[in-house]
C-alpha cells in the first residue's frame, strides 16, 4: 500500500523531534523508542484498514498532504513523550465534596507532617540508632510514647496499614486457635479485604456467634473452649444496620473476655481520637473509648479520621505488643522513616490539643458555612464574569474514608448547569478536568457540575476558576 511507503523513517521523525524540543531534552534512545512505538501503530491501524477490519483508532484516513501528515506523526510522538516523562501519580484537586476521599489518597497531610517528612527525608536520621547509647535501636520506640500519652495504652505499634494491623494480631496471637466474632461483624471493608478471608489466611479458625442483626454476650459465651484465642469486635464503620438489631456492647464483650481469659481485639476501622458529636455527626467510638471499655488491643488507621499518613496503630497492653513486635512478620510490615516522621508530626497536634486547627480533615469536618461562603461566592462571581453561567448551590459533603456512613455535612458549591453548556455535555467537561493539569474532580449531580469547596484548599480557589475557565470558556473537549 501506498499508505505504508509514505511514512517517514524513525530517524526522520527522531530529527523532526529533536528539533522542536531540543536535541539534548531527552536521551535519544527514549525518542527512537517513541518514534517507532508510533509508527508501529500507524502501521497496525492501516493493515486492519486493509484487510477491512473495524478499529477504533484515533487515525485521519481521509487524503491529507504529505507535511500535513508528517507533522502529524511528530505530534504523536512527543505526545508520546510526554506520557513517558509525567508522573504517573499527580496532584488532584478534591472539588467531589468526600472529605477523606480513598481513590484520591485520603487524608491530606498537615504543614507540620510535611516539614517533618522533609527535614528526615532529606538527610540522615536516628531511625534505628539510639543517640544516647550510642548503639543500634529500635524503630518502633519512636511513636510508643505518644500514641500510650494520648490514648492512656500502656505501649503501641505501627505498621504499614490497619489491614496489617489485623493479620499481625491474628497471626501472632491466634495462628491454630479460634476467634470469636459476631456474624453482623464477619464483614468486607473495601477493596475485597473481608476479615473471614483474614482470619483464615492467618491460620486461626472464624467462630461467628448470634446472627446477623443480633448478638448477645452470651452468644460469645456459649462459643468459648479450650481453642478459643480471641474474642473480636469489628467496628461496622462502613456501614449501619437498623431496625431490629442488637449489638453487644464493646464492654459486654470485655466482661466475658475477663470471666474466661480471653483477651479482646477491637478493630476500629478508621478510628477517631477526637469525639465527631461535637462537630454534627454521628458519635463515633474513639481510641480512648475502647481502651478505657477495656479492650485489650485496639487498632485503626492512620490516613483517615487520624488525617496523618497511610499506618496501622495499634495501641493496648504491652506484653501483647511485644508478642507482636517480636514476631518474624512485624518486619515485613514495618513503615519507613517517612511515614514515622508524618505520623509523629500528626500525633503531636493531637498532644497540643491543636489538631482541628492544624490536620486538614479536621479543618474541613469543622468548617462552618459561613467561613466556606465568601470563597464559594468568590469562584462563582469571578466565572460569571468570565461569561461562564456559574451559580451558588447549597450541597452536602461526605466524611468518607469508610466511615460516618450516611453522615454528611451541609455545605456550598459552584454550580454549572448542564443547559448552559451546551453543545459541551457535564461528562466532557469533568472528563476535561480530569485529564488536565492540575487534575480536577468535582461531582455530576441533578443535572448540574458541582465543585464543591470544603475540599478544596483556599489556595486552590484561583487555580480552580482558571482551569474552569480554560475547558468551559475555550470549549475544551477531550
Amino acid at each position: 500500500m501506498t499508505a505504508f511507503r509514505n511514512l517517514p523513517s524513525v530517524e526522520r521523525l527522531v530529527r523532526a523531534v529533536e528539533e522542536q524540543i531540543g536535541a539534548e531534552a531527552l536521551p535519544r534512545t527514549r525518542l527512537v523508542e517513541a518514534a517507532r512505538a508510533e509508527l508501529d501503530a500507524v502501521r497496525a491501524v492501516l493493515r486492519e484498514q486493509r484487510d477491512g477490519q473495524q478499529n477504533d483508532v484515533n487515525v485521519v484516513t481521509e487524503p491529507e498532504n504529505a507535511y500535513q501528515a508528517f507533522e502529524r506523526l511528530v505530534a504523536a510522538v512527543r505526545r508520546r513523550l510526554h506520557t513517558l516523562t509525567t508522573p504517573s501519580l499527580r496532584p488532584v484537586i478534591n472539588a467531589s465534596g468526600v472529605i477523606i476521599q480513598t481513590n484520591l489518597g485520603r487524608a491530606p497531610l498537615s504543614d507540620a507532617a510535611l516539614a517533618a517528612m522533609q527535614a528526615i527525608g532529606t538527610g540522615y536520621s536516628n531511625l534505628e540508632y539510639d543517640l544516647d547509647a550510642g548503639q543500634r535501636g529500635s524503630r518502633s520506640v519512636h511513636l510508643t510514647a505518644l500514641l500510650s500519652q494520648i490514648t492512656g495504652a500502656e505501649s503501641a505499634l505501627v505498621v504499614n496499614n490497619n489491614a496489617a494491623a489485623i493479620y499481625l494480631a491474628l497471626i501472632a496471637l491466634a495462628t491454630g486457635r479460634e476467634v470469636i466474632i459476631s456474624r453482623g461483624q464477619a464483614v468486607e471493608i473495601g477493596g475485597g479485604f473481608r476479615i473471614p478471608d483474614v482470619l483464615r489466611q492467618s491460620g486461626a479458625t472464624l467462630v461467628e456467634v448470634g446472627t446477623t442483626n443480633r448478638t448477645y454476650a452470651r452468644d460469645y459465651a456459649a462459643a468459648i473452649n479450650d481453642r478459643t484465642a480471641l474474642l473480636m469486635r469489628v467496628h461496622t464503620s462502613n456501614f449501619r444496620l437498623a431496625g431490629f438489631v442488637h449489638e453487644t456492647s464493646l464492654a459486654e464483650i470485655v466482661a466475658v473476655g475477663r470471666q474466661h481469659g480471653v483477651p479482646v481485639l477491637d478493630d476500629l476501622g478508621s478510628g477517631t481520637l477526637l469525639p465527631t458529636a461535637l462537630y454534627g455527626l454521628s458519635p463515633e467510638p474513639t481510641v480512648q473509648e475502647s481502651l478505657v471499655a477495656g479492650a485489650d488491643l485496639v487498632m485503626f488507621s492512620g490516613d483517615k479520621l487520624l488525617g496523618g499518613s497511610q499506618a496501622g496503630l495499634i495501641v493496648g497492653r504491652k506484653d501483647l505488643t511485644d508478642q507482636l513486635k517480636g514476631h518474624p512478620l512485624a518486619r515485613a510490615l514495618r513503615v519507613d522513616k517517612n511515614t514515622l516522621s508524618a505520623m509523629e508530626a500528626t500525633l503531636m497536634a493531637y498532644a497540643r490539643g491543636t489538631a482541628p486547627d492544624e490536620i486538614p480533615v479536621w479543618r474541613m469536618i469543622s468548617m462552618p458555612l459561613e467561613r466556606l461562603r465568601p470563597r464559594v461566592e468568590a469562584v462563582a462571581n469571578q466565572l460569571q464574569a468570565a461569561a461562564i453561567p456559574a451559580h451558588v448551590v447549597e450541597c452536602a459533603s461526605a466524611v468518607g474514608g469508610g466511615s460516618l456512613p450516611g453522615d454528611t455535612l451541609p455545605s456550598l458549591g459552584v454550580a454549572l448547569n448542564a443547559s448552559d453548556l451546551a453543545p459541551l455535555t457535564l461528562d466532557d467537561i469533568a472528563r476535561a478536568l480530569r485529564t488536565g493539569e492540575p487534575a480536577v474532580v468535582p461531582r455530576i449531580a441533578a443535572e448540574q457540575l458541582i465543585f464543591d469547596l470544603r475540599t478544596v484548599s483556599p489556595q486552590h480557589d484561583s487555580t480552580l476558576f482558571e482551569r474552569i475557565c480554560n475547558v468551559v470558556k475555550h470549549q475544551t473537549t477531550p
